[in-house]
C-alpha cells in the first residue's frame, strides 16, 4: 500500500481546529470547548473522500498560556506535526480577523517549506464568507483563506476537494481505500499521573503525547497508530479519572474527558489498566476496574514504575499479583505485567500479551472440548439450586459467541433462575482456569431447552 499522506491542522487557540478535525473525520473524536487550550496533544485519524484516504492530525493551539512547561510542550508538538506533514491547514477565525500572532505563525510556517491552505473558519454569515477576499487576509504572501464553517459543515466539501488537489500537486495523492486492515484497538486508562502517556511515548519512540508531573496533562483520548511485528495497534491514551467531586469542581471540561474515556473503553478491543506499582491501589483504581468488569474488552493490568520498587526478590512479582487479585477480584482473570516506561522495561512485551488476549477473545471451542470440560466441572462441583427447591439438571454447554467468549448452560427447569448465579460464576472461573482464556471476560448464562414441535 502506498504511503498515506498526512495533513496537519495548526492555528492559534480557539479558532475551531478540533471542530474542523471532527468534521473532516465525521465523528466527535476530539474534545471541543470554548476554553482555550482544550487540545494539548496530537490527535490523528484517517479521512475518506472520493474513494481515497489521507491522514489528518489535530494539534494544540500555539498561543496557550496554561503554564510555561505545558505551553512549550504543546508548541513542540505543533511544530513536529507540521514538519512531519505533507500539507498544512492553517486555521483562522473569520469573526476575529487575523491577529498579530497569526502573522507571526504564518511567517514561521512558510519557513517549513510545506504547502499551506489557509482555512477561514466560522464563516456562518454571507459577510464573513465575503471577508476572505479582503486585503487583511493576505498573510505574508499566503493565498486567501477558503471559507468554511466547521460547526455547520458549510464549505468542508470544497476544502476536501482542495486538499486532494494540493496533495496531487506535490505528487503525494490520497491513496485508494482498501478493505479495512485488522487493527487492534488498545485503550490505556488509569488515574492521573500513573504513566499512561509515558507508556505510549516509550512504545512510539518519541514524545507524541505530552507528559508532565502536573495531573491531567492529557484531557481527551489521543489515538496513535503503531506497527509491531507486522501488526497494527491503535493506542488510545485517555485522561486520568479523578474522584467525581473534584471533576465537578473543575468546571465540566474534565467531566467531558471522563465521559470520553468511557467511550474509549467501549470501542477498545483490549484495555490496559495502568497502576502505580509504588502506591497502594486506591478508590479511583477500583472504580476504573469496576468499569472494566462490565465491558466486553480484554484487560491487562500494567504495574508501571516497577523500577522504583526497592529490594525486589523472587517472590515480589507473585506477592503483587496476589495483592491485585485480592483488591480487584472482579477482574482477577486479567494478567499483570510489570513495566517501567522510564527505562523501557517490558514495554515491548505488552504487545505479546495484547496478542494473547486477542487470541483468547476470538477463541472458539469445539463441541468435544465443551463436553469434556462440562463433565469434569460437574464432577468437581455439582449445580446449586437457585430460586427453586432443588438443583436443576445440567443438560449441556455450548458456545454462543466470541469477543468476549460467551456460553450457555442448558438446564432442565421451568425458569432460568433455577440455577444459582454463584454456580454460573464457578463455570466462568473454571473456563478461565482450565481452557486458558487469557485476559478476557467470559460470559456464562443459563438457558432452557428449546421446545420443538413436529
Amino acid at each position: 500500500m502506498s504511503k498515506i499522506p498526512t495533513v496537519a491542522i495548526v492555528g492559534r487557540t480557539n479558532v475551531g481546529k478540533s471542530t474542523l478535525f471532527n468534521r473532516l473525520i465525521e465523528e466527535r473524536k476530539a474534545l471541543t470547548s470554548v476554553i482555550a487550550g482544550t487540545t494539548r496533544d496530537r490527535n490523528e485519524a484517517e479521512v475518506f473522500w472520493c474513494g481515497r484516504i489521507f491522514k489528518v492530525v489535530d494539534t494544540g493551539g500555539t498561543d496557550s498560556d496554561f503554564g510555561k512547561e505545558i505551553e512549550q510542550a504543546t508548541r513542540d508538538q505543533v511544530w513536529r506535526a507540521a514538519e512531519d506533514a505533507d500539507l498544512i491547514l492553517f486555521v483562522t477565525d473569520l469573526k476575529t480577523g487575523p491577529l498579530p500572532q497569526e502573522r507571526d505563525l504564518a511567517r514561521a510556517l512558510k519557513k517549513i517549506n510545506k504547502p499551506i491552505i489557509v482555512v477561514g473558519n466560522k464563516a456562518e454569515t454571507p459577510n464573513l464568507v465575503a471577508s476572505v477576499h479582503s486585503a487583511e487576509w493576505r498573510l505574508v504572501g499566503l493565498a486567501s483563506p477558503i471559507a468554511v464553517s466547521a460547526l455547520r459543515g458549510t464549505g468542508v466539501g470544497d476544502l476536501l476537494d482542495l486538499i486532494h488537489k494540493e496533495l496531487r500537486k506535490i505528487k503525494c495523492p490520497p491513496v485508494l481505500k482498501k478493505a479495512d486492515e485488522e487493527i487492534t484497538r488498545v485503550a490505556i486508562i488509569g488515574r492521573p499521573n500513573v504513566g499512561k502517556s509515558s507508556i505510549v511515548n516509550a512504545v512510539v519512540g518519541e514524545e507524541r503525547v505530552i507528559t508532565s508531573p502536573m495531573a491531567h496533562t492529557t484531557r481527551e483520548p489521543i489515538d496513535t497508530l503503531v506497527e509491531k511485528n507486522k501488526k497494527k495497534y491503535l493506542l488510545i491514551d485517555t485522561a486520568g479519572m479523578r474522584k467525581s467531586g473534584r471533576v465537578r469542581q473543575a468546571g465540566g471540561l474534565e467531566a467531558s474527558g471522563v465521559a470520553r474515556t468511557k467511550e474509549a473503553v467501549k470501542r477498545a478491543d483490549v484495555v490496559l489498566l495502568v497502576l502505580d506499582a509504588a502506591e497502594q491501589i486506591g478508590t479511583q483504581d477500583k472504580s476504573l476496574a469496576g468499569l472494566l468488569e462490565n465491558s466486553n474488552a480484554g484487560v491487562i493490568i500494567v504495574a508501571n514504575k516497577w523500577d522504583t520498587i526497592e529490594n525486589k526478590g523472587p517472590e515480589t512479582l507473585n506477592k503483587y499479583k496476589k495483592y491485585v487479585s485480592a483488591i480487584l477480584p472482579f477482574i482477577s482473570w486479567a494478567p499483570v505485567i510489570f513495566t517501567s516506561a522510564k527505562t523501557g522495561q517490558r514495554i515491548e512485551q505488552i504487545f505479546d500479551l495484547i496478542d494473547q488476549v486477542q487470541t483468547s477473545r476470538h477463541l472458539q471451542l469445539t463441541e468435544e472440548e465443551l463436553e469434556n470440560f462440562l463433565r469434569q466441572a460437574l464432577t468437581h462441583r455439582g449445580p446449586i439450586r437457585g430460586k427453586i427447591n432443588k438443583p436443576p439438571k445440567v443438560l449441556g454447554l455450548r458456545q454462543t459467541g466470541t469477543c468476549p467468549p460467551a456460553f450457555a448452560v442448558t438446564i432442565k427447569a421451568r425458569r432460568e433462575d433455577a440455577i444459582s448465579q454463584s454456580y454460573l460464576r464457578y463455570i466462568e472461573n473454571r473456563l478461565h482456569e482450565k481452557l486458558n482464556f487469557v485476559g478476557t471476560p467470559v460470559i456464562v448464562k443459563a438457558r432452557l431447552p428449546r421446545i420443538t414441535s413436529d
